[in-house]
């Protein structure tokens, strides 16, 4: 592993959609996450393709020079293709029982699978810390799989935006939250 990832969950959007937008308050937090990262030796910079994790991570890739990547597997996981209203309880249940697929949608354990598989890519020969930025689901499926914590207690605790390091040695800490 590199000296660091720094897994990051987007900044406050205006709807949940690939294309939603960050809100006037999200494109202020984008600023305050990127001066805040900006003094760490940051190699690579990668995103979920949706808009608000584009649009969260696009000011600290600037501001160190480097290119935005863009990682398919980082987008966030659909836990059922139709809109339900007890979906805070299904994912409850899907971080409980994480081979658990609703209809038309991604177990916990598939969606841990990718979003660890880019972060691990997004790591690799990075030749510094690399910054993920992603999706709250995404992100506590991803720490659970570098430390076990509570998936859902974990994804109910965070904030927009939220930074966890993870050190050369998997250990897991929350970094800054700009709500916090």
């Amino acid at each position: 592993m590199t000296s660091g990832i720094y897994l990051i969950r987007h900044c406050r959007a205006a709807g949940q959609e690939p294309a939603a937008p960050l809100t006037e308050e999200g494109h202020a937090q984008a600023l305050r996450l990127r001066d805040r990262l900006a003094a760490t030796p940051i190699a690579r910079v990668v995103s979920s393709p949706f808009l608000r994790a584009r649009d969260s991570a696009a000011p600290l890739a600037a501001r160190l020079g480097l290119p935005l990547g863009i990682d398919e597997r980082l987008a966030e996981r659909v836990l059922a293709a139709d809109p339900a209203e007890d979906w805070r309880d299904r994912l409850r249940q899907s971080f409980a029982d994480p081979g658990l697929r609703w209809p038309g949608g991604e177990s916990g354990a598939e969606a841990m699978a990718r979003g660890r598989a880019a972060v691990d890519a997004a790591a690799a020969d990075a030749g510094g810390p690399v910054a993920v930025v992603t999706h709250g689901n995404l992100l506590a499926l991803i720490l659970h799989s570098f430390d076990g914590r509570s998936g859902f207690d974990t994804w109910a605790g965070l904030t927009n935006p939220d930074v966890y390091r993870i050190d050369p040695a998997g250990q897991v800490q929350r970094w800054w939250s700009d709500e916090g």
